[in-house]
């Protein structure tokens, strides 16, 4: 078994692989590289009823990585980069041979996936840590579930403008439906929920964009989304009607949260 980690800014996942097949999964939280590499590895075992010697190589990712030696509890360690780990691991998990790849973390990555090569096309400061940031300034919470069960509750004709708040004709082959400004809206009436909304809304409709942009550059029609965003119940639709908008196919994968790990493992896992 050759296992991969991934260890992020906040979150650190593991993905166990087996003869190129995910055979587990698991993450854990910590405050820096080495105690969580080594939680998540005695998490995965206990889990999965392992023993070290039943893992051959670790493969390591993210930017905790270079924290670590060359060995975890006497298993060898090789270190892959972050992009590379992003582009297969998005690939694989969709079934896709190309693809732009969108690893929606902290911030966001954006890479070009294909059979010859991964290249990072760059990127944004617009992500989860956004998310969670705004929502302790706004909503006073900074707990994952408990933005995403406010949202459920919200309205966004509350909190954004759409086209046809602006405009009494329609705008080349834009739907007055689209939003024309994010938190637009000013309104007394927004609640709590609709703000939770709001947020989702305006950091899925900021990455969806970027994503779009990168597709059309490098004219590719699929985009692969992974990271913990796609947790979020809104997630689908939202990227859904910008792929709609814009003749783009969001792909949103099993494992999704855990594609960079799957990506390390792959890079470095035998192909029988």
């Amino acid at each position: 078994m050759v296992l991969g980690i991934d260890i992020g800014g906040t979150t650190t996942k593991i993905a166990g692989f087996r003869k190129r097949r995910i055979c587990g999964v698991v993450s854990v939280q910590a405050d820096d590289p080495v105690t969580s590499a080594s939680g998540a590895l005695g998490k995965f075992t206990d889990e999965f009823m392992l023993k070290l010697k039943d893992i051959d190589t670790i493969a390591v990712t993210g930017v905790g990585a270079n924290s670590l030696g060359n060995e975890l509890f006497g298993i060898p360690l090789k270190r892959v980069p972050e992009f590379t780990a992003i582009g297969h691991g998005g690939l694989f998990l969709a079934g896709l041979e190309k693809a732009i790849v969108v690893s929606m973390g902290t911030g966001t990555a954006i890479v070009l996936a294909d059979g010859r090569e991964i290249r990072h096309l760059g990127g944004s400061g617009v992500g989860g840590g956004t998310l969670i940031g705004l929502a302790r300034y706004i909503l006073n919470t900074t707990d994952f579930q408990n933005i995403v069960d406010l949202a459920g509750e919200g309205n966004l004709g509350n909190i954004d403008l759409n086209i046809r708040d602006i405009s009494k004709v329609e705008m080349g082959n834009i739907p007055m439906s689209a939003t024309a400004s994010n938190f637009g809206r000013h309104s007394d009436k927004a609640s709590q929920c609709d703000l939770a909304l709001g947020l989702v809304n305006l950091v899925c409709q900021s990455i969806g964009m970027m994503g779009v942009f990168a597709s059309r550059e490098e004219k590719v029609d699929q985009i692969v989304l992974t990271g913990k965003l796609v947790k979020l119940p809104q997630a689908g639709k939202i990227f859904g009607r910008l792929g709609k908008l814009f003749g783009k196919k969001f792909v949103i994968p099993d494992y999704a949260e855990y594609s960079t790990a799957v990506g390390s493992a792959y890079s470095i896992s035998p192909v029988t």
